[in-house]
This record gives structure tokens, C-alpha cells and sequence, in this order.
């Protein structure tokens, strides 16, 4: 059985089912393929189910010290039966909606793994797409106009280090725990690592952090990361840097233990499991791109500005072609491609405008060049920084700690980034990356009048301490 159609998308995670109402949107006939469940790893292994359990711990230890707000609580436990129920309710919920949205916008979805053919009986050119159907059905054939690829990634993992759902985790894993460990290793401390920590800090896990480079975060602002450090280490997590974990070593039994070289000598470590989080890698095997002339470019789909592939009624998105690893990247790069591919002129992605946040506890948010970056683009930078704990909000909400940095083009005084680690501030930041948009200048930002009290005058401070003149300094 053959059906056409003027868009056929693989994967339905984030990007691709955005990208799918969005082009049934400009009234194309849409179909997507996706071998798990609508949603993708975002809403089923990644973004929504680790912010349930982030909730849900910042919850646990904000009740443990609720005598410091005067309420007396007695003794606070945890159901982390619970807490899984309530988070996998949540996971649930969005499903239903997304289901919906299919439906709604008349998309025709395909549950099964697609693969991209090459010219056959079907087509002159490659972009056939072979279904493997889950239900056992005679494979289903999609003959489409344009192609968009939008399979995501999965979690890397270490030679020698191979996840085996009881000692060894990945995030994957780790989001189905039944019960938890009393001590964890996390080997990683980027974005997912950092958030592991503090989660399962917050839940009373001890935790070790194993990172391979100089400093946690390496892809953050080093003054956050310098004060994330800080504040997680006051936490009670302790963070190794520096730290060239050695597989081999790995021992498993009654937990694991595994050595790493710190300075030239091995250190032991252990606990009752361990997790890896050392990034993802794009999902390009297995899809059939040998029967195209697409090309793969360090593991990731190259792509141009509009996400055309060097085939050019094939396009790609998201996590399968590197780039940032967001899900809300993905969303936009999808509307990007299907505007592109519909004739309507969309504007390119500026990278460099998009918000990325970090949900441990304390949150991280930024948007734009770090320090390092500006000064190594050449840029003259002023630099403006302000603390929570002169934000009269901060003190009433009980988290004082963390800061907000701005970095600023000593030439024309427009905002180059925004860096800020505190309470809330993924949800402050979009008023930084629409700054970043529109090339306000730092003293624009100032002149906003910030409503008091609110954690949002942090940022209205650091644009004012650019030129020395933050009021409560």
C-alpha cells in the first residue's frame, strides 16, 4: 500500500510535531512516523518528566525548612511512589494533548520506524519512506513531496561504561527509578548532570560529581558556573573536576565502584549507582540516509540556514542535526523549514537570540555570548552584575543566593548576553533574549521600570551596574 502526501515527517518528538501542525497550518496534507509514543523524548524521557521530579524535590526540601517561613510542619517524608505517579500524570496529560492536536489539525500519524528509500518504482528520487509498521502489518509506503528528518538523539555513553538499567544508568533509566539510591555517582557535569545532582540532593541522595573538564557546566558563563559550584558544594554535592573517569575500573556487586585519575593519580569512588551523563548523540543511523546524498557532518545531518539538506526536498531538525539540544529549538527550527518549504520567506534562526535553561535548584538561565566568547570575537565588553540578595523579593521568597551578569559592546552599548543563576530565572529570562532580539542597548533595559518587588529587578540592576549606577549596591 503506497499514499501521498506533501510532507511526510520522521520522528514526532517536540520539533517534528510542531512541524506537523504547522504545516497543516498552510493546509498541506501532513504525515508523521514515529516508532515510540507522540511527544518524543522530550515529553516522555527528557524535558517534562525530569521537571516533574525537579518540582517535586525543590517541593520536599523547601517543606524541610519550613519552620524558616514560621510554619511548623513536623516531620516531612517522602512518597517517591508517589511523586513518580504525579509525574508520570503530568507525561499523560500532555500526551492526550498532543494526540489531539493531531487530530485537530488532520494528520495522519504512522506508529512504526520509517526509513528514507532511494529511487524506486515509487519515486525518480530518494525520499520514499518505508514504514515498519509496530502493529505487524505489511510495511506501509509513503511517497511524499518534501522529507523533513526530526529523530532526535539519545544518551551517549562511555566505552566500558554500558548502561544496564540496575548499576549503570542513563537518563532514561534513571526517570523510572522505583525507589532511590542512598548515593549516586554522576559521571558529567553539564546541563543533565547538574540537574541530576540537584535533584536527587534535594531528595536526600548523596551525591559525587565526576567531571572531566576544568569546571562544571563548561558551556555556561564561568562566573555561573564559578557560583553554581559554589552554592551546590553548600548543598552537601560533592563536585570533582578535573576528573578522567577510567571505565575499565568499574566494579559492580553491592553498588559500584569505579576509579577515576584526578592530577595524575587514581581516586576511588562509590556508591549504590552510578549515571551517565556525558551528552547525546543525533539519531541518524538506521534511517535510511545511505540512500540519499545527504551528508552527516561530526555524527550530526548537515544542514543550510533554512534546514535543507543537500537534498533539497529534505530537511532536518532538532537534536539529529547538533547545534543547541533544545526542545524549543527544535519547535522553531521545524516552523522555520516548513515555512521555508512552503514558499513562505521565513527569517533564519539567530542562535545567538535563544534562551537556554538549566532547572536545578538554583535554576541557571542565558541568553547570548558568554564573557569569554564576546572577548574572543573580538568585542570590547562592559560588564554590569547584581545579586539576589539585594533584591527585597529574593529575601521575602527565601532564596537569596545567585546573581544576574550582563556583557555589553563597550562600542554601542548593546546587550551581548545574559547570564543569571537564581531562583525563577528560567522564567525571567525571556525579557533578556527579547532585548537580545530587538539589539536593545544595556541602558534600555535599565530604563524598563521593573515592578517592586520582583525577582525581575535583578536584571533591571545589572543593566544599571554596567555604568556603575545600580541603586541598591
Amino acid at each position: 500500500m503506497a499514499e501521498e502526501y506533501d510532507l511526510v515527517i520522521l520522528g514526532a518528538g517536540t520539533g517534528g510535531y510542531v512541524a506537523a501542525i504547522r504545516a497543516a497550518q498552510h493546509g498541506l496534507k501532513v504525515a508523521v512516523v514515529e516508532k515510540e509514543k507522540l511527544g518524543g523524548t522530550c515529553l516522555h524521557k527528557g524535558c517534562i518528566p525530569s521537571k516533574a521530579l525537579l518540582r517535586s524535590a525543590e517541593v520536599f526540601a523547601t517543606a524541610k525548612r519550613a519552620d524558616e517561613f514560621g510554619v511548623v510542619t513536623g516531620d516531612v517524608t517522602l512518597n517517591f511512589k508517589k511523586v513518580q505517579e504525579r509525574k508520570e500524570a503530568i507525561v499523560e496529560q500532555l500526551h492526550r494533548g498532543v494526540m489531539h492536536l493531531m487530530k485537530k489539525g488532520k494528520i495522519d500519524v504512522f506508529k512504526g520506524k520509517g526509513r528514507i528509500l532511494g529511487p524506486s518504482i515509487f519515486s525518480p528520487t530518494p525520499g520514499t519512506i518505508s514504514v515498519e509498521r509496530a502493529d505487524g502489518q505489511e510495511n506501509t509506503m509513503l511517497i511524499p513531496q518534501y522529507v523533513l528528518i526530526a529523530t532526535g538523539s539519545t544518551p551517549r555513553t562511555l566505552p566500558g561504561l554500558v548502561p544496564d538499567g540496575e548499576f549503570v544508568l542513563t537518563s532514561d533509566e534513571a526517570l523510572s527509578l522505583e525507589t532511590l539510591p542512598s548515593s549516586m555517582i554522576i559521571v558529567g557535569g553539564g546541563v543533565i548532570g547538574i540537574e541530576w545532582a540537584s535533584m536527587l540532593n534535594d531528595f536526600g541522595v548523596e551525591v559525587t560529581v565526576l567531571e572531566f573538564g576544568s569546571q562544571i557546566l563548561p558551556t555556561e558563563d564561568a562566573d555561573i558556573a564559578k557560583e553554581a559550584a559554589k552554592i551546590l558544594k553548600k548543598k552537601g554535592i560533592h563536585l570533582i573536576t578535573n576528573a578522567k573517569v577510567l571505565p575499565e575500573t568499574l566494579e559492580k556487586g553491592q553498588g559500584v565502584t569505579i576509579r577515576a585519575e584526578l592530577n595524575g593519580e587514581e581516586q576511588i569512588f562509590q556508591a549504590d549507582q552510578l549515571l551517565l551523563s556525558v551528552g547525546r548523540k543525533p539519531n541518524v543511523e538506521d534511517i535510511g540516509l545511505e540512500n540519499t546524498d545527504i551528508v552527516v557532518e561530526n555524527g550530526a545531518i548537515a544542514v543550510n540556514e533554512f534546514h535543507q539538506t543537500k537534498e533539497s526536498h529534505m530537511y532536518a531538525i532538532g537534536d539529529v542535526i547538533g547545534g543547541l539540544q533544545l526542545a524549543h529549538v527544535a519547535s522553531h527550527e521545524g516552523i522555520v523549514a516548513v515555512d521555508h518549504l512552503a514558499g513562505k520567506k521565513p527569517e533564519p534562526i539567530n542562535y545567538d537570540t535563544v534562551a537556554k535553561c538549566i532547572y536545578s535548584h538554583p535554576e541557571m538561565a542565558s541568553v547570548g555570548l558568554t564573557e569569554i566568547e564576546a572577548k574572543e570575537r573580538g568585542f570590547d565588553v562592559k560588564i554590569g552584575t547584581f545579586p539576589f540578595k539585594a533584591i527585597g523579593k529574593a529575601l521575602v521568597y527565601g532564596e537569596t543566593d545567585g546573581m544576574a551578569k550582563i556583557i555589553v559592546d563597550a562600542n554601542n552599548d548593546d546587550v551581548l548576553g545574559v547570564h543569571m543563576i537564581g531562583p525563577h530565572v528560567t522564567d525571567m529570562i525571556s525579557e533578556a533574549a527579547l532585548a537580545k532580539v530587538l539589539d536593545a542597548a544595556h541602558f534600555e533595559v535599565a530604563r524598563t521600570i521593573h515592578p517592586h518587588p520582583t525577582l525581575s529587578e535583578v536584571i533591571g540592576e545589572a543593566a544599571l551596574a554596567v555604568d556603575g549606577l545600580a541603586i541598591h549596591s
